[in-house]
């Protein structure tokens, strides 16, 4: 016997899922000398072996059919000090780029000064999921530039967020005015 619920409402669905912690990322590529990002937090590793990662996309995103052009793409993992960034690269339209310091990569995709982490990926797959496409890319190139002195940008509850290190006892979770040892 099955229990039955209720349609799932939208604003209850973003509240629920908002209370997943996901770092931020931005997806970038560049087509036709014209670079092209956005942010996104609904990023993951898929397999070691090949390396494969993955990001979710609104079927109807500006960024998407740039990026199957380009066949190619970079995850470029924020900092916390990259909230800006995040903020410039979630907005639609105007220039995303203004004031973006930015290198080519191997592949040739934009890689954002500060990043904690840029991988540098071929598009590997693609399927379509409800709203949005769950793009598939094979990690051809990597560099974990900062990583060792930075600290993520991370998202939750409809906030950005930070985590505090604290010595060896682990590591505190800035949630606005509370904290938390992990």
């Amino acid at each position: 016997m099955s229990i039955s619920s209720p349609a799932i409402i939208p604003s209850r669905w973003r509240e629920a899922l908002g209370n997943f912690a996901s770092g931020i990322t931005v997806i970038t590529s560049l087509v036709d000398d014209e670079p092209v990002g956005f942010t996104c937090q609904s990023f993951y590793s898929v397999s070691m072996n090949p390396p494969l990662v993955s990001f979710s996309v609104m079927s109807g995103s500006a960024s998407l059919p740039r990026i199957r052009a380009a066949g190619r793409f970079a995850v470029n993992i924020l900092s916390e000090e990259q909230i800006g960034v995040s903020s410039q690269f979630a907005r639609r339209g105007g220039d995303k780029w203004a004031g973006i310091e930015w290198t080519r990569s191997a592949l040739g995709n934009p890689v954002i000064a500060g990043s904690l982490v840029w991988l540098d990926c071929q598009v590997h797959a693609e399927h379509a999921a409800g709203d949005h496409v769950i793009v598939i890319g094979e990690v051809k190139g990597l560099d974990t530039q900062d990583a060792a002195d930075g600290q993520p940008l991370l998202y939750f509850r409809g906030r950005y967020r930070n985590i505090a290190v604290s010595g060896n006892s682990g590591a505190t979770i800035c949630f606005g005015n509370s904290l938390t040892t992990v």
